[in-house]
Formats: C-alpha cells, sequence, structure tokens
C-alpha cells in the first residue's frame, strides 16, 4: 500500500514539473524584436505606425508622431476609434523628466441624470448602443493640446496623412469588413447613408474604405487653424482656435442640432464646456521600477493596486505560467478589481484614497486574503481609508451575480492603442477608443463623427465612484501605461481589451520584469484572465470565478486551477491580447519595439 501511495506522489510530482517546464520554456516568437537607435512607433495598425515614423523621420518628436498616428489610426481603425473618441494618454517629457497624464474621457450631457433615465429609459442605460450611451469626445481636443504644449508640428501637418486616407481611402481586413457588416450601422440612417453608400450592401476584405464626412470635419479644423495664423495669431491660438470650431463652432451647433432632433440628450452647452485635464498622474515602485497610471476617470490605477500586491511575492521562484502562479495572479488580481469597483471614478466629484491604496501597510493587509490553496470568488474591497489622513466608512457594494459559465463578453470591448519613443527618448502611451464596436453607431449629421459609448459605464446606484452625474466622465477600462527606472524612460505598453486591459498589461510588465522575457517573447506568452469581479458595462454583471486560458497553457494547469476552485475553461490559443510596446535599452541605447501577432499591431523603429 505504501509503495502503490508512493508511485502515485511520484506521478503526481512529475506532472507538476512536466507542467511547468512546458509552462515556462522559451517558445519560438512569431515575430521578432524590431530594435532601432534613434525612434521606434508601435501601433494598432500598420498605416498608424507608418505615419508615425513618417513625422519623426522628417524631424517632429514623439509627440507630434503620435498625434498624426492616431489620426491615422482613427481612419483605418474606425470600429475601434474615430474622431468621436475619448483616450487616456501618458507622457513621459525628456526635458523635465516628468510623467504626465492627459484625460480626454468624455462627460456626461447635462441633461443626463440618474432620475431622467429612471422615468424614460426604463431604469437603464442602453448597451453599446445610440446617443443615450455616449458622451463627449475628447480625441479632438487631445490632439490639440497636445500638440500645442509638447509638440513642434501644426495640425495641418498632423492631419495631412489622415485626410488623405480619409479622402483616398484604403483596403480593409476582414475583421473590418465583418465590423462594417454589423447592424449597429445599418440601423441609423446618416450612418448607413456614410459607410454604404450608393447601394451598397455588404463589405469585403480588400474593399476600399472612404470617409469623405470625416475628411471635410478635419479639413474645417486645419480652416480654422490656418485662418488664425493668417490673421496673425500665434501658433499656439491657431490650435485653440481649431478644436473650438469643433467645441464650440459650426461643427458643434451641426452636433447639437442632430442630438436633440434624433432623441439625444447633447447640446451645445455640453461641447463647448469640454475640455482635456492635464493631470499627475499615479504610480506604484515595482522591484525598481516606477509605474504610472491615468489617475482620474481610469481604470489604470487597477494594475498599480495589483502590483504593489505582487511586490510581496517571488513569482520568478513559483514559475511562468504554473497552476501556482496563475492562481496567485487570479486571486491578487480580484483584490485589486474589487478595489477598482469601491473607489475609482472622476476625482472632480469624488475622492480616491490613493495614499492608502497604494500604501505597503494596505498591501500587506490585503495579502492575507490570498488562500494559495482555494479560490475566493467573491468580490472584497478593502477599507483603504484606515490608512488615510481621514476616516470614511466603507460601503457595501451592490452586485448583479451572473451564471460563472455564461457569456461574459461584456467584460471585452473594442478600442485601439499606440507609443511612441524618440531620438530625445520623449515617450507616449496613447489609447483612444470608442468602447465598442464603431461607439453608439450614430453618425452626428454629416460629420463622420460617431461618439464613444463610454456612457453605458455609468452606475445608477446612490453613493458609487462612478454614479452617472451630468458632466462626470465614466470610470473608463483604459489603461495605458509608462514605467521609468530612477526617473529615465523603461516602457511603454497598452492594450485594447475593456477590462482585461490591466490583466494583459500586467503579464506582459511581469514578463520583463519579473521572467526577463525580450519584449516580443513578454507579448506573445500565453494569457489568462479573470471576470471574477463586475463587468465596467451597464448592469455591471459579475461572472463568479470565471477565468480564460489561451489553450498554449497546459490542460494539467487547466485541471489544478478548477480543483482550486477556480471555474476555468479555455479560449483558442491567441486570443487575449493585442498589445504594443517600447523597451527603453538606456545602457546600450537601444529601442526594442514590440508588436502583438494576436492581431494587426505593428512596430518600426530607426
Amino acid at each position: 500500500m505504501a509503495m502503490k501511495t508512493r508511485k502515485i506522489t511520484v506521478v503526481a510530482v512529475l506532472a507538476l514539473v512536466l507542467c511547468a517546464l512546458v509552462s515556462s520554456a522559451v517558445f519560438a516568437a512569431m515575430r521578432p524584436v524590431i530594435r532601432g537607435t534613434e525612434y521606434a512607433v508601435s501601433a494598432r495598425k500598420p498605416e498608424a505606425a507608418l505615419a508615425g515614423l513618417d513625422i519623426l523621420d522628417k524631424g517632429g518628436n514623439a509627440f507630434d508622431a503620435a498625434v498624426a498616428a492616431q489620426v491615422v489610426l482613427a481612419l483605418t481603425d474606425p470600429a475601434m476609434n474615430g474622431l468621436g473618441s475619448d483616450a487616456c494618454i501618458l507622457l513621459y517629457d525628456a526635458k523635465t523628466k516628468q510623467v504626465i497624464s492627459v484625460n480626454a474621457e468624455g462627460i456626461a450631457p447635462a441633461l443626463a441624470t440618474v432620475d431622467w433615465y429612471m422615468e424614460n429609459c426604463n431604469g437603464e442605460i442602453p448597451q453599446s448602443d445610440g446617443l443615450l450611451s455616449a458622451t463627449v469626445p475628447g480625441i479632438i481636443d487631445a490632439w490639440c493640446t497636445i500638440l500645442d504644449k509638447w509638440g513642434t508640428i501644426s495640425l495641418a501637418e498632423a492631419l495631412q496623412r489622415g485626410i488623405e486616407i480619409a479622402e483616398k481611402g484604403f483596403p480593409i481586413s476582414e475583421a473590418l469588413a465583418s465590423q462594417l457588416n454589423s447592424n449597429k450601422l445599418k440601423k441609423y440612417p446618416t450612418s448607413a447613408a456614410l459607410y454604404f453608400p450608393d447601394g451598397k450592401t455588404e463589405w469585403k476584405a480588400g474593399d476600399i474604405l472612404k470617409n469623405p464626412q470625416a475628411a471635410n470635419t478635419l479639413r474645417k479644423l486645419v480652416e480654422a487653424e490656418q485662418e488664425a495664423l493668417a490673421a496673425g495669431k500665434s501658433r499656439s491660438e491657431a490650435l485653440k482656435a481649431a478644436r473650438d470650431r469643433f467645441y464650440k463652432g459650426d461643427i458643434a451647433e451641426v452636433m447639437a442640432k442632430f442630438s436633440e432632433e434624433n432623441g439625444g440628450l447633447f447640446r451645445y452647452e455640453d461641447f463647448a464646456a469640454y475640455s482635456v485635464e492635464i493631470e499627475t498622474p499615479v504610480k506604484v515602485n515595482y522591484r525598481g521600477y516606477d509605474v504610472w497610471a491615468n489617475p482620474s476617470a481610469s481604470q489604470g490605477p487597477t494594475m498599480l493596486f495589483w502590483l504593489s500586491l505582487l511586490n510581496g511575492y517571488d513569482l520568478a521562484a513559483l514559475g511562468h505560467n504554473t497552476p501556482e502562479y496563475i492562481h496567485l495572479m487570479l486571486e491578487t488580481a480580484k483584490l485589486a478589481y474589487a478595489d477598482r469597483e469601491e473607489y475609482l471614478g472622476d476625482w472632480n466629484f469624488i475622492t480616491i484614497p490613493y495614499k492608502g491604496l497604494l500604501s505597503e501597510e494596505y498591501a500587506a493587509e490585503r495579502r492575507k486574503l490570498v488562500d494559495m490553496e482555494k479560490a475566493n470568488n467573491d468580490l472584497r474591497p478593502g477599507d483603504a481609508w484606515k490608512y488615510e489622513d481621514q476616516a470614511m466608512a466603507p460601503r457595501l457594494l451592490q452586485i448583479a451575480m451572473a451564471d460563472p459559465f455564461a457569456d461574459d463578453s461584456i467584460h471585452e470591448g473594442d478600442t485601439s492603442y499606440l507609443c511612441v519613443v524618440d531620438k530625445e527618448r520623449n515617450m507616449v502611451s496613447w489609447t483612444p477608443s470608442l468602447h465598442s464596436s464603431f461607439g453608439c453607431g450614430v453618425n452626428m449629421a454629416d460629420t463622420g463623427v460617431i461618439f464613444n459609448c463610454r456612457g453605458d459605464y455609468y452606475h445608477f446606484e446612490p453613493g458609487h465612484a462612478n454614479e452617472l452625474k451630468p458632466h462626470k466622465r465614466p470610470r473608463s477600462t483604459l489603461a495605458p501605461l509608462l514605467v521609468t527606472k530612477d526617473g529615465e524612460p523603461f516602457m511603454v505598453l497598452g492594450s485594447p481589451g475593456g477590462d482585461d486591459q490591466p490583466q494583459r498589461l500586467v503579464q506582459l510588465l511581469v514578463n520583463v520584469v519579473d521572467f526577463g522575457m525580450n519584449i516580443q517573447d513578454a507579448i506573445e506568452a500565453p494569457r489568462f484572465r479573470s471576470s471574477s469581479f463586475p463587468s465596467s458595462v451597464f448592469p455591471h454583471i459579475m461572472y463568479p470565478g470565471r477565468v480564460n486560458l489561451e489553450d498554449r497553457i497546459p490542460q494539467e494547469t487547466l485541471d489544478i486551477l478548477t480543483a482550486k476552485g477556480h471555474n476555468a475553461s479555455y479560449v483558442s490559443a491567441w486570443n487575449l491580447g493585442a498589445q504594443s510596446a517600447i523597451l527603453v535599452d538606456l545602457e546600450r541605447n537601444v529601442l526594442n519595439a514590440g508588436a502583438d501577432p494576436r492581431s494587426d499591431n505593428y512596430a518600426l523603429a530607426r
């Protein structure tokens, strides 16, 4: 009997060892690291990367290149972002060695109140569809603000390639053809007129997509800039004239009139009141690296909460993608997301206790909740106020639970990304988004502008950090990261993925910092995700214990995770990602750019 038990034990140990070896084996990357010494761009679409590189070749800096690249991204990745996008952006200014947050999240209309939705919309926010799910676009103001404060080129130069693409068109991919053929665009007359002109009924890969309406809107911005310059105004005043034409001029008037005539809540005053916000980002030190995130109206700080917890563990000793490692990552992620739900929102309306949330004392308290043998699938926010200078009673979150085996696609989202590093080692990490495919779906009259549908992220629960209020920004899922070491640039990284963005990016960062992977291997490594927390999308359903693993992770790992109490299942081998990243090797003065083969991401460098 003893011999039989010993044999079973040996077999179990060997299975675990084999599992660890398979999980952490060096694999052949599908793409190479793109290296250069001068500058680099990595973006969600190759056309955007080329546009950014072109600006850098002409002597522009990273901020110029990022704006030009994002304009092209808005035209070539129109389902994921566009002229009606919102955005979270992080900048590293090499001159001042400062990291800056540009908050280009939209605001709710002044007429958008909980009471209005209760009385007129059955107490619901339409999910990713229609003007009642939208917020004011922030992307146009972001372009002009970044060029004004950190750039060197004119708006006309930044928009030139985008206007050409909008007018002449470009051949579309299979994925974009499928997105265009969705019923969302066909159901709204102005959208159907733009995307299905002259009797067109279906898009196919290789078809040429034009957007003459967007080209006309962009040309109006250039006209405003050029008229201001011709009148003797400064470059800064000319950029302001361009953005004001969108938010306070004839474009705003057209959008406001269209909204009122088509059941929307947007009025001229909502556009006129809008402005991006320049903020000081928040950070946490992880293994000697300062990791920065946007502080307000973003889920980005979720990654900082998570990394603060991971600081207390030796991840390398656990082994990459072993059952123990994945279990620990999942359990600590749940705690970070619970604090996201409790504390994060628009800090113009709430107080976020960052001192407590990012303190080692709080992290140490939260680590005590982690059981390495058993999954806990409850939502467990902590009391960070205990570590602040003031006390505040924690709320009891009210979350709708769902079948953990049901579809959890509401945790996903449609977003884009780009990053740039230039000769001076300025860095940009930029996540623009419409939130869901083609945003709210409504082309605003004949402008070629479709608003994001981020408004379906608001809560109706009184006192919730993300409670709907007029002109409040929703807590978005946008979560770019920027990393420095000893005040010097180290890495920029980001990804689409809705609620999953923090999980994709923390895994990427850990792959580099803890496991020593090069940037491309770190991007391509097999991934996992949890949706055991409330979805950002209304009505904010939670799927307790739900875990997906890319099926390159061994079956033995899935089985062990299931035994620990996770509701684990597989997704396809190359499913969870669309990352772009650039790593700066200051010692050798080399830029290392990576791009995800799971999607159309491309990296370029000189």
